[in-house]
Formats: C-alpha cells, sequence, structure tokens
C-alpha cells in the first residue's frame, strides 16, 4: 500500500503549515486558547475559506476529502500550532450528519463547513469512565417530538457551539447498547443551560444540563434506539483527529528539543555533544515514528468497512498515542531542564497538549482493554 500524500493534501498541508506559521503564532494561540470563548471567531472563518473544514467531509457531503488521510493531514498541522478552534466537534458532528442524517439534517454540514456554524458533539457523562453505550440522559416522546432530560459533561466548545448533537436513552437500560438514540438540540433550546470553563491545555468545554428540553420530531438522527453505530464512528473520527493533533505537536517538540540541544552550552560545549542525552533523544526519535505509523494505520483503517479492523486500528493508535505523547512531553522537558516548565517557553503549552490528548474520547487503558476485547470478538 503506497502511503504517500497525493499533491492536494501535498498542497493542502503546505497551506495549512503557512497560515498556522504566520497568522497563529504561540503569544496569539494562548490568547485564544486561554480566552474567554476558547476560538476566534474571525480565524475560525478564515481557515473554513482555506479549506480546512471542508477536506474533513466527503463530495457527496460538500467537501473535498473525508478521506481518513485528508483529516489525519489537517489535523497534524492543527497540532503542529496547536489551534483551538472547534475542529473536533465540526468533525465529529458533521460525519454523523452525513452518516445518519436526512436530506434536511444534512442541510446543516454546508454551514458546518463554511465556518458559520459552530456544532459540538454533547455525549460524555459523568461516570461513564469512556464507555460509549452508557446513557443516562432519557428521551421520551411528547406530543409530535421529544423531551430530554439529562446531564453532559466536557463538551468542547460546548459554551460557545449554536447545535449540539446529544446522545439520549429512548429505551433499555442504562448500559445497553440498544436503545440509544441521537438528537440535534438547537444551544438556544428553552430547558437546556451550559456552564463553560477552560481546559488546563487551552480551549473550552461546558457542563450541559437539559431539563425536559422539548425538540422536534424532525430533531432525531438515523433510527430511533439504533444511535450508537453512528456514535462510534463519529468518535472513531474524533479519535484520528486528536491522535494526528498529538503527532502534529510531538514533531514540534521534538524539533524545540534538539535546537536546545545543539545551542545551549555546558563546559564550553553543546550539551548535545554529551552521549547520553544523545542515546535519549535517539530512543524519543524512534518513538515519534512509531506514533506517525500509528497514525497511518488508523488513518488508512477509516476506510474499511469492517467494523473490528477499524476500531482495533483506532484503539491501537490511542495507546500508541498516549504513551508515547507522555513520554515525549516528559522526554523534552527534561532536556530543556527548568526552563521546559516556563509558561513563556512554546515547549510547556505543547507538553500539556500531549499528556491532555490521552484523556480524550479513552485513555490508554481504556484502549488497550477495547483491543484486546475486540480481537475476542
Amino acid at each position: 500500500m503506497n502511503f504517500e500524500h497525493t499533491e492536494d493534501r501535498r498542497m493542502l498541508a503546505d497551506t495549512l503549515n503557512r497560515f498556522v506559521a504566520e497568522q497563529y503564532g504561540v503569544e496569539t494561540r494562548n490568547h485564544i486558547a486561554y480566552g474567554d470563548s476558547g476560538m476566534d471567531a474571525a480565524l475560525w472563518s478564515r481557515f473554513a475559506e482555506l479549506g480546512a473544514v471542508g477536506a474533513l467531509f466527503p463530495e457527496a457531503d460538500g467537501g473535498f476529502g473525508g478521506a481518513g488521510f485528508d483529516v489525519a493531514v489537517v489535523f497534524e498541522a492543527l497540532g503542529a500550532g496547536l489551534v483551538a478552534e472547534p475542529f473536533v466537534g465540526a468533525l465529529m458532528v458533521g460525519r454523523a450528519l452525513g452518516l445518519a442524517g436526512s436530506a434536511a439534517q444534512k442541510e446543516h454540514i454546508a454551514s458546518i463547513i463554511d465556518g458559520s456554524t459552530v456544532a459540538a458533539l454533547a455525549h460524555e457523562e459523568p461516570g461513564a469512565h469512556y464507555a460509549l453505550n452508557r446513557v443516562t440522559t432519557r428521551a421520551v416522546r411528547s406530543g409530535d417530538g421529544w423531551q430530554l432530560t439529562g446531564h453532559k459533561a466536557v463538551v468542547l466548545h460546548g459554551d460557545q457551539a449554536q447545535m449540539l448533537l446529544v446522545s439520549a436513552r429512548t429505551a433499555g437500560a442504562v448500559v445497553d447498547e440498544d436503545g440509544i438514540s441521537l438528537f440535534l438540540v438547537p444551544a438556544d433550546a428553552a430547558g437546556l443551560s451550559r456552564r463553560g470553563m477552560g481546559r488546563i491545555d487551552g480551549g473550552r468545554v461546558a457542563e450541559v444540563t437539559l431539563q425536559n428540553v422539548q425538540v422536534g420530531a424532525g430533531a432525531l438522527l438515523g433510527t430511533e434506539g439504533q444511535g450508537l453505530a453512528t456514535l462510534e464512528q463519529a468518535v472513531g473520527w474524533g479519535i484520528l483527529a486528536v491522535c494526528a493533533e498529538a503527532l502534529g505537536a510531538m514533531d514540534v517538540a521534538k524539533k524545540h528539543t534538539l535546537e536546545y540541544l545543539q545551542t545551549r552550552k555546558q563546559f564550553g560545549v553543546p550539551i548535545g555533544s554529551f552521549q547520553a542525552l544523545q542515546h535519549r533523544m535517539a530512543d524519543l526519535l524512534l518513538e515519534v515514528e512509531q506514533a506517525r505509523s500509528a497514525v497511518i494505520n488508523a488513518a488508512a483503517a477509516m476506510d474499511s468497512t469492517d467494523r473490528t479492523e477499524r476500531e482495533r486500528a483506532l484503539s491501537a493508535a490511542k495507546v500508541t498515542m498516549g504513551r508515547i505523547g507522555a513520554l515525549v512531553a516528559e522526554e523534552s522537558i527534561q532536556l530543556h531542564g527548568g526552563i521546559g516548565m516556563t509558561w513563556e517557553l512554546p515547549l510547556s503549552h505543547y507538553a500539556k497538549r500531549l499528556v491532555m490528548v490521552d484523556h480524550q474520547f479513552g485513555d490508554e487503558d481504556h484502549h488497550l482493554a477495547r483491543f484486546i476485547a475486540l480481537g475476542r470478538s
């Protein structure tokens, strides 16, 4: 199999890398990421104009890419700049709409692609421990529509989104795989409240409370009670995205560390000439290439019709990125010494992001157990 990027993907990567380098420096990024909204609406529109959002979706849904490698290329460039804008939510909600949406619901994809709508997936709940099938939020029929009640946690850009894709149980017990349904809910719906907060690595999340939120019949995405498969695929795209993002961040952390070893001097010579540090850096470079292979494998598997093959590749990538991301963060900081922990040094922000990627969509332990379980099925 040929893993070289097409000319179109190389051009997209070059365009994004150049734009991020010129317009999204670390000071700009930190001002946005740690700000009150966790995003910049004007920059979000410019990313959309560049085609960064459209590349995440197939032509059938109004995009011009949509393959696993298209998504990986975009998020690797975003990770190199620690971009905080709501790309992950756009990807997951848009792919769910494309997979299970009605003709009317799919019309929302256009506004996601052009940047006029910020979308967020509201699925995670307190105590769920990353299990997609554990849903306590309830949806009951009410007149011609539905009434939703429940609580969602850690919703990416949930306080800035105009549209939420909410998982709710329409039948069955809390952990049943059947009985989960997905609903499109406008963020200004009566009974829906949001409490936003900053993430330790930049960006925003929100707690979302639904108290007897009324939606119409057209809000149901796909078949009632059969939303888990759609949810799994949508989250799968999110997993690929954060893994590719982590790879982009690792490359920058690696580059900064190499430069530091070549310029920082002790005893009149660069510390990179010390054999012990050379061995540590060599090991780190090998680990980063292992992470790259895991992302490539996951990106290739996204186009597979075999669900087990796809999900095992995603879990394998998540395990790999969790372990190597923490290693890169720790080694880069240690090789820099005390300065590696300072706010002013970009490395500290890359290290935080690499550590926190492990906790998005399932940590290393969760996905190792899932990888093993999928191999037995």
